[in-house]
């Protein structure tokens, strides 16, 4: 396991941002990770999975440290159920494909999210009406610290919108080697009711949906908003959608009547952030080779050669502008290394 130096990231990142990391080591086994934090236990260490939720911003001045774990399956499983484990550096995309050639359900509205498995939960990520913490069973983690392995359950990943415990308690103390999924078998949920996917499958004749079918439309709008990271340098949503309380909505919403919402509880309403960049004017715009994607408001891309700091000073300059003129706070859903 040869440890390189000044090594390019640009090919390990979706926003294919040029940045060198100091050290870099791809390791493919629980073994191997535990043996590398072994090894270099003074240096400071970055963990890398798919590449997919990060900007990067500067050269890593670290040990990075690329989770490689492949491999998938089944545990256990009944009449109704199937608990599956994947390695964390299994493809997402991939493995949801998987799951729907095996007939399980749960992950197909998750379709064609970018990145690996083992980053899943750490967003606790989330498509049309489906969450991980929908299907989540545990994950096992290596403790950077002791290399001790443990398992976290569902309560002890502390799941919210877009959070978990790895964003908070236990950021930068562990990483993810597996993840356990229960799935159906039979009797499936099948989930059309959000966002475009009941006009996509009446655009495709189909009445009566299949797992298959709910992961084609997702698959299809998802392609029509945005752009493939191998042709566009882009990391999907960089932006959460701000959920504000009652009270600041009332306010914003009484200047745009318009405006698109969602009540997430009685004091809390969630509002589109690719609608409020949107009526910003930001949509498809372009600084350099920093800009705005053409289709969706929420991607932010690198047409070339932008640098990570010209992307986050574009971000930055999205949420001054929204906070003006709506007095509302958008936050990154990407980590900005």
């Amino acid at each position: 396991m040869p440890i390189q130096t000044n090594f390019s990231l640009k090919k390990y990142n979706t926003f294919g941002i040029e940045a060198k990391a100091k050290q870099f080591i791809a390791v493919h086994t629980v073994e191997e990770l535990k043996t590398v934090l072994k090894e270099n236990t003074n240096e400071k260490k970055f963990i890398l999975g798919g590449g997919s939720n990060m900007l990067l911003t500067q050269d890593i001045q670290a040990l990075v440290i690329h989770v490689d774990l492949k491999g998938k399956r089944i545990l256990k499983e009944d009449d109704d159920f199937v608990w599956v484990e994947s390695m964390a550096g299994e493809n997402w995309h991939e493995f949801v494909l998987w799951t729907i050639d095996q007939n399980f359900g749960g992950l197909e509205n998750m379709s064609l999210i970018p990145g690996n498995v083992g980053t899943t939960p750490v967003q606790n990520i989330g498509a049309y009406g489906t969450e991980i913490k929908d299907t989540f069973v545990s994950c096992e983690a290596v403790n950077i610290a002791t290399q001790d392995l443990k398992t976290f359950n569902k309560e002890e990943c502390n799941f919210g919108y877009r959070e978990s415990v790895f964003k908070q308690e236990a950021k930068d103390q562990f990483v993810i080697t597996s993840v356990v999924f229960k799935l159906t078998k039979r009797n499936h949920k099948i989930n059309t009711f959000y966002g475009d996917i009941m006009k996509e499958l009446e655009k495709q004749n189909v009445v009566n949906p299949t797992l298959k079918d709910v992961s084609n439309a997702v698959i299809a709008i998802r392609q029509s908003k945005l752009p493939d990271p191998k042709e566009l340098g882009n990391s999907g949503s960089f932006f959460k959608n701000p959920i504000i309380s009652k009270a600041d909505f009332e306010k914003a919403h009484a200047l745009h009547p318009e405006m698109p919402h969602y009540v997430v509880s009685e004091t809390e309403v969630k509002v589109p952030a690719g609608w409020l960049i949107e009526r910003a004017g930001f949509k498809g715009k372009r600084f350099g080779d920093a800009g705005i994607h053409k289709n969706q408001a929420l991607v932010l891309v690198n047409y070339g050669n932008a640098t990570g700091q010209e992307i986050l000073a574009v971000s930055k300059d999205i949420q001054a502008a929204i906070l003006k003129e709506f007095g509302i706070a958008i936050e990154a859903e990407v980590n900005v290394i």
